[in-house]
Formats: structure tokens, sequence, C-alpha cells
């Protein structure tokens, strides 16, 4: 993708943002992302668009987590709302996975042939679960590798989906929901709030009552029906899907003037984003936050069923106030979403302005904290969801470590790849447990020095 393209994409991306902020999803911009202001819910959706990656979305009842991601979806996709709505998942304690996946053809299996009907869920490119904490623990699991990798199974045969994105919302806990598990919760890059939009444009909303028709086309939605319940060869049914899409983005640009992007656009939009670098001090904090969240001192690294030690040497850092290590999955996130925001804003590199925008969204559903620490910030004054602002705090307290000691941290990280390129140089060592990282990976200790 060269420069003009590129430039073509991004206007085209926030055509769509603008579209969706002044006529769908009506809401405040509470998120500062250098010299611009977004609201998070609606950037975080976007990226997810066009990164093809995975949000949960959560919050109140009635406050446009479902509807926002309808939308997002319908305008980047190019798929019509009925379409999304009957591959829309809802999360109840009967949800079986013939209703999720798929099921047998039943008249192919009197003939003795093992058919599968996929569902619209399955088949379509963006991928929608309602209130997904009300799918009792033992059901989420059907749905794991989906969201993972993108592979749906059943019976004998599979369907993977070349590029996707994942919505998944969740109400706040009350008598019928379930504890999303670990490994569900990790498989999604963030975690954002729908919040209220305040009084003003609450009104506004609730005096539009037709707001979703104007991305309804139940001819399209028909057509897609036809093509949904046929039993097509994939490549036949993503060509045949992707004709109707087209059709649908044309008549998306003449009738409500917003541009679309083709799913191969959307292909090329993640592959160029994922070719721009970090710059020195990115990769340097991310690296800090890395260690921050994972390191342990007496035991090697965080594990939940580990206790940190009073009088630990490292109490004051966050590991310990954290349960538990981070996954790979993490830096695998936050890499993705800052580049698409970097991309998004037009730089050539991603900086800590980017970072420490994604990584609080990336974190806040991933940790696990404890007690002392949510005592610490529970009673705070805020605007975010507990478990938000928890990441935020976190962020910014290893932001401004990172600010105290950025120099020294990247000539540890420099020396540290001279001493691996066979250089004799003398490691820099620290107090921070990134120095204590690097020497592990050099083989090296500095264990002494606090004995």
């Amino acid at each position: 993708m060269n420069s003009s393209q590129s430039e073509d994409f991004r206007r085209k991306a926030w055509a769509i943002h603008e579209y969706i902020e002044n006529h769908l999803y009506l809401n405040r911009r509470e998120l500062t992302v250098g010299k611009g202001k977004f609201n998070a819910a609606l950037l975080l959706s976007m990226i997810t668009a066009l990164g093809q990656g995975k949000a949960l979305i959560i919050g109140e009842p009635g406050l446009g987590k479902t509807t926002s991601a309808e939308w997002v979806s319908a305008l980047f996709y190019r798929i019509p709302l009925g379409v999304l709505w009957r591959g829309t998942v809802s999360g109840h304690p009967e949800q079986t996975e013939e209703k999720i996946i798929g099921r047998p053809d039943l008249g192919r299996l009197n003939r003795g042939e093992e058919v599968v009907r996929w569902s619209y869920f399955t088949l379509i490119p963006t991928k929608i679960v309602d209130e997904i904490n009300r799918l009792p623990e033992t059901k989420q699991s059907m749905i794991l590798d989906g969201v993972d990798r993108g592979k749906w199974e059943y019976l004998n045969d599979a369907v993977i989906n070349e590029a996707y994105c994942f919505f998944a919302t969740a109400n706040y806990a009350d008598h019928g929901t379930h504890t999303i598990v670990s490994p569900l919760l990790d498989r999604f890059d963030v975690m954002v709030e729908s919040r209220h939009p305040g009084a003003n444009l609450s009104f506004r909303i609730g005096a539009d009552r037709n707001t979703s028709q104007l991305l309804r086309n139940p001819e399209m939605e028909a057509a897609f029906h036809d093509l949904m319940t046929k039993n097509s060869e994939p490549q036949k049914r993503a060509e045949q899907m992707e004709i109707l899409c087209r059709s649908q983005g044309e008549r998306l640009e003449r009738e409500l003037g917003i541009p679309t992007l083709s799913l191969q656009d959307l292909i090329r939009i993640r592959a160029y984003c994922r070719s721009i670098p970090f710059d020195t001090d990115a990769n340097a904090f991310l690296r800090l936050i890395l260690s921050e969240l994972s390191f342990c001192h007496p035991y090697g690294q965080k594990r939940i069923h580990e206790t940190c030690q009073e009088g630990c040497h490292f109490s004051e850092y966050l590991c310990h106030d954290i349960k538990s290590c981070l996954s790979n999955r993490f830096p695998m996130s936050v890499q993705l979403y800052c580049q698409v925001l970097a991309w998004l804003l037009g730089d050539e590199s991603v900086n800590i302005v980017h970072l420490k925008a994604i990584a609080p969204y990336a974190l806040s559903h991933r940790a696990i904290w404890h007690e002392r620490a949510i005592a610490r910030w529970d009673t705070d004054q805020r605007n975010d969801p507990l478990v938000i602002y928890m990441g935020k705090k976190a962020v910014s307290r290893m932001h401004h470590r990172y600010m105290e000691q950025s120099q020294l941290i990247k000539d540890a990280l420099t020396a540290a790849y001279c001493i691996a390129e066979g250089q004799d140089t003398e490691p820099v060592k620290g107090d921070h447990p990134l120095y204590w990282d690097i020497l592990r990976d050099l083989n090296l200790s500095q264990d002494s020095e606090h004995r």
C-alpha cells in the first residue's frame, strides 16, 4: 500500500467515524490523545474494525454497547444491519453450540450425508456476542478458539475466517450474570465502557427513532440469507459475499454519502499498520510495563497461586499489587492497537502518547489486583469504572517512573544488545524490575546487592 492509498483509506475511515459520531452513536469525547479528543468506545471500536481486533464493551443496560458495535460493523464491513441482527449471538444460560456455530443439515443427514449448516455468526466477518457474561462459565469455552483464531468447528467440518473482528458486550454484574473466565477475557484486545452521553445528547437520542433504519436494506438482507443457506464452497461463498457487500457499500455512498472500505482494503490497512515501528521511547516504555507486571523477585515471575512477601524490596512497584502474570497476548494487543492509532493520526511511528492512550484499555481486564490495591483506589473520585480507572492509574505510575529514568533504561537496553552481540560492554544495573529482567536474559545477576 503506497502513501496515497494510505491517505485515501485514512480519509474514508475518519469519514465513517464522523458519520457514526454525528448521526448514530451520540456521546461525549472523554479520551485525549495528543491534541485530539475522542470518545473512547467509538475510537477503540473503529480500531477493532480496522485492525481486525477483539473488543469487550461494558456498561449499564441501554447505553449503546451492542448498537454501537452493530453500527461500526455495518459501516466498516458494509453489512446490512438486518444481517448483523441475525448473526448476533445472545448470551444466555440455554445457548447451544448449534445456535452459535452450526447444525447438521437434517435433510442431507437423512440421506447419510454429514453436512453442516453454518450460522450467520460463523460466516460473516464481523461477530457480536451480546451480554457475554450471561453465558455460564462452562459454555464460554464454546467460543474460545473462534475468538482467538477465527476457527469454528462442528462435526468434522470447520470454517476459518481469514479476516474478522469480534465484539462482545457485558452489563455490570447482577443476579443473572456469570464471571467471564480468564482465558476468554485474555483473548479480548481491549475493554472499554460505553458511557451515558449526558442529558442533552440522551434527549436527542430519545427524539430520533429511525437511526437504525438508515442501515437496513431488506432486499440485500434477503440476498444474504439466500447465500448463507446454500452449502457453497468457502471460497465461492466468500466471493459472493464480497459482491453483496460491495453492492451495499455503493448504496451507502449513494444514499448517505458515506465512503466505504472493502474487506481487501481492511486487510491491506492492517498489514500496513503492522509495519509501523515503535520509536525508541515507546519501545523502552512498553518493556518497562511488561517487566513491572510480570516480574517477581523471590519466585521468578508472577503466579496467581503465589503470594508476594511482605517487606519485599520491590513492594513499591506494580508487581506487588497484582496477583497474576500478564500473558503474551497483552503486548500483541497493545502493539496492534497503537499501530492502528498511529496510522489514523497520520504518525510515522508509535510513540508514548499512543502507548499511554491504549495500554490502560488493554490492561484493565487482564490484571487481577490484590485487595490492597483495590482498597487504595476504590474511593477515588473518578469518571471511569474502577477496573479501567485502575488500569489508567497503573499506566500513569509506570509512565512517571519511566520519565524519571528513561535515559538510563535506554542505556541498559542498548548495553544488553551490545553484550548479546558479543561486545565487551558492562551491563547497566538499576533498581527497577526491568534491569533485573535484562540481567536474567544475559545470565547475569545483581541479587547480591539486595541480600
